[in-house]
Parts: C-alpha cells; sequence; structure tokens
C-alpha cells in the first residue's frame, strides 16, 4: 500500500452494536467490537480517544488493533477465514466496493444512512454506495488540493498565492531568478504524480469525465488527459522551475527541501498531511513559516478538491457494530478527533472550531465547501495494479512523463495499455 511513511493503518475490533444512535447509558454493556484500522502512532492514540467516548457512553468494549500497509490482506485473510473484524476503515473505495459484491458487507441501516446523508454532501454517499445500496462512509479525510509554500520565499519576490495555473507557472519564473528552485516534486514515489494529475484533470475536464476515467468508461488516450497532461507539462517541462533531482526525492524529503534549513525550494503540492511533516522534521512554524493555497484554477475551472480518506465499513450486523457505526456517522464523533488535531472530515456538521487552528480549519472548510465538486483520489478508486502499485502502471508511468513531459502521446499509449490490462 502507499504512503508507507505516514503509516496509516489501524486494527480495530468490534463485536457489537446498536439499531438506534448511542442515547447514553450503558446498554451494550459486556458485548464487544473489533475495528480494523489504518492507523498508528499518534493517530492511533487520538482514534482510540473516539472509541473510548463511544465505550463510555454505551459501555461496549471496543477493541483496536493496527493493521498497517497491510489491512487489505488483513481484512480479506479474516474474511476467507470466516472471522472477519465488525468494522474496518479502509482507505480504498474499490476494496469496499469488492467486499460490497462479494457479500462480505452489510448495508448500512436506515438510521446510519441517515447520518451519512444528514451530515455529508451526496457526493460521499455516491462513493460508498454499491448498487444503490450503501455500504460505508468516509469517516477520516484527507485535502490532496493544497500548495504548501515558504512565506519567505514569496515574500522575497513579493508573490501572493497564484489563483491560476497560469499565475503558478509566473510565480515560479520569478522565484526561479532568485536562485531557489520553484517547486520539490517527490517523485520518487510514483503516488504523487497520480495526485498532480488528479488535480488537473478534474480541473480541465471536469467532474463527469473524472468520474468516466476513474472507471476507465473512457479511454486514457482521450483529448482530455492530453489537455491535463499538456498543462502540466508546462510546469515540470520546465527543469527551471522543478528543483533537480525529483525522480531521485522522497515524498518528505520533498516537504523538507522546502522547509528544512537550508531550504532549496519554495513549494511543494501535496495533502493536508505534508503538516504534520512540516512540525516532525524542520523548525518552520505551520501558518507562519509554512502557508497553503488552494490548488489553483486551469482554464478558468470552478474551485474542487481532490479527496483521500479511510471509509468506516460493517462486516456484521448486530445492535453494538451498528449503533458504533452511527457514532462514527455523528458529528460528536469526529469533533472529539479534531479537537486532538491531524483529522478532517467530509462531514459538515462538525463545529468549525473544532479544529484547532487556522490553517487545519481552512483545509477542512475547503472539503465541505467544495459540495459535489469533491472527487476521491482517482488511483485509488482504480484496480491496485494500475493506481497503486510501486514501479508499475500508473504510477510508473506518470514517472516516466516527469521525466520526459514532452512525450505527451507516448505516455498516453501506456497508460491506456496498462489501464485496459488492469481493468479486465
Amino acid at each position: 500500500m502507499r504512503k508507507q511513511w505516514i503509516a496509516l493503518v489501524a486494527l480495530t475490533t468490534l463485536a457489537t452494536a446498536c439499531t438506534g444512535g448511542p442515547a447514553g447509558g450503558e446498554d451494550l454493556k459486556g458485548q464487544t467490537i473489533e475495528v480494523v484500522g489504518p492507523w498508528v502512532g499518534d493517530e492511533q492514540k487520538n482514534f482510540e480517544q473516539v472509541l473510548k467516548a463511544f465505550s463510555d457512553k454505551t459501555g461496549a468494549e471496543v477493541k483496536y488493533t493496527p493493521a498497517g500497509d497491510e489491512l487489505p490482506t488483513v481484512v480479506q485473510t479474516r474474511i476467507s477465514g470466516g472471522t472477519p473484524p465488525n468494522v474496518a476503515l479502509v482507505a480504498q473505495p474499490g476494496l469496499a466496493w469488492q467486499f460490497a459484491r462479494a457479500g462480505a458487507l452489510k448495508p448500512l441501516n436506515a438510521d446510519v444512512e441517515k447520518a451519512v446523508t444528514d451530515h455529508n454532501a451526496p457526493v460521499w454517499k455516491q462513493l460508498g454506495s454499491v448498487d444503490g445500496k450503501l455500504y460505508g462512509f468516509t469517516f477520516k479525510a484527507a485535502n490532496k488540493s493544497a500548495f504548501w509554500y515558504s512565506e519567505k520565499a514569496f515574500r522575497q519576490v513579493g508573490a501572493t498565492p497564484p489563483a491560476t495555473w497560469d499565475d503558478l507557472v509566473k510565480v515560479s519564473r520569478a522565484i526561479a531568478e532568485t536562485g531557489v528552485a520553484p517547486v520539490s516534486v517527490g517523485g520518487a514515489d510514483g503516488w504523487t504524480l497520480t495526485d498532480w494529475f488528479e488535480n488537473v484533470y478534474l480541473r480541465t475536464a471536469g467532474p463527469e469525465n473524472y468520474d468516466k476515467l476513474a472507471k476507465h468508461e473512457i479511454p486514457w488516450t482521450d483529448p482530455s488527459v492530453k489537455k491535463a497532461l499538456e498543462e502540466l507539462a508546462k510546469l515540470w517541462g520546465d527543469p527551471t522551475l522543478i528543483a533537480s533531482g525529483a525522480l531521485q526525492t522522497e515524498f518528505p524529503k520533498s516537504v523538507i527541501n522546502v522547509f528544512g534549513e537550508p531550504s532549496t525550494a519554495a513549494m511543494v503540492f501535496e495533502a493536508d498531511f505534508v503538516a504534520s511533516i512540516i512540525t516532525t522534521n524542520t523548525k518552520a512554524k505551520v501558518g507562519e513559516d509554512a502557508k497553503f493555497f488552494p490548488f489553483p484554477s486551469v482554464a478558468g475551472s470552478k474551485d474542487a478538491v481532490v479527496a483521500g480518506g479511510d471509509m468506516a465499513v460493517q462486516f456484521k450486523d448486530d445492535k453494538a457494530t451498528t449503533e458504533l457505526m452511527e457514532f462514527l456517522a455523528s458529528p460528536e464523533s469526529g469533533k472529539i478527533w479534531a479537537e486532538l488535531g491531524g483529522f478532517l472530515s467530509p462531514n459538515k456538521d462538525i463545529p468549525e472550531t473544532a479544529y484547532p487552528d487556522a490553517v487545519t480549519r481552512d483545509l477542512a472548510q475547503r472539503i465541505v465547501g467544495a459540495g459535489d465538486n469533491v472527487r476521491f483520489d482517482m488511483s485509488d478508486l482504480a484496480p491496485a495494479a494500475f493506481g497503486g502499485t510501486k514501479g508499475a502502471g500508473e504510477w510508473k508511468d506518470l514517472q516516466d512523463f516527469l521525466a520526459d513531459p514532452k512525450n505527451v502521446d507516448g505516455i498516453m499509449t501506456r497508460l491506456e495499455a496498462n489501464a485496459v490490462k488492469a481493468y479486465k
């Protein structure tokens, strides 16, 4: 699985739930619930605080065990062995859809579905639905449409955050004249390049074509793909605008290049979790030295957000499991983690004040404010052979495109050939 550095995996064992929302008291005392998820370290501790609140309210015991990047394998093995967990938090909607079509998941009951409908934009309900039935909802989200920049580097050239792609290129050229690399790219990790493409494609092709390409209903040789790659080439194709050694630079290093000492670049594109790398590995202060601006408009496009996230799904439909699912779908559960930091949610009813700082509030509000112009990370919707395998498929093809941005037609042909094999 990708993003190994951030250790996104959590395993939690849930063994019962409830039909209505957790109303208080200890109506589930003696019940045990197992949850498998993607979080370790501080994220695990924070999620366990959410689960503790549920336990305190209902009396149920909730066990959480992290599964790391092996979560898909862990869950599949448990299903095959006839011992699935009660609940899992899955980072790939395609995997959740696979489990649903195999009959391993339980559809969400009416109360949980109502909570999802009431607290989220319709696009999030669509993401968790298979054949007209709702099987899951995104509990924790990532805003993958952010450019992080050095305030000092921008101040040096009198730049303001660019609102358009063409302005981004202009600002980058101004910064390049100071001897600093404008943009640091973590091209050694192919998944970062898929995020670049997805943001440009969503803005140039629009949400409907984005959905079609994600399902491979249009080919990767479509003119809309060519347009997006040509826009990317405006930046990637100018060696003065991209920090040298991009294909040898891993994602964390691409962030440190901008905010470490000495700084060798002015900007880095990636999700909200860039903030944790800045805080952990540099002396820069998020919101002061390190700021972000939303991914710019391309060719007059409307505001849009590419998001990632972890979808809660249930393998059992007993009272305790269902009650936990309803709790996780509520603003109450999200508010607990939001106040602890390192958390975003598509749940529009989590109070804005729950997010601990202005940067996090802004990132969260952009997910909610984008409404139905939010689209999930396309590579996470694709078969893993195409969208999630190191050194293969889309990851490798876009790395090759970064190496040779003039080869638009050749890369399109290779992307389509690899997609055809993976989408069988």
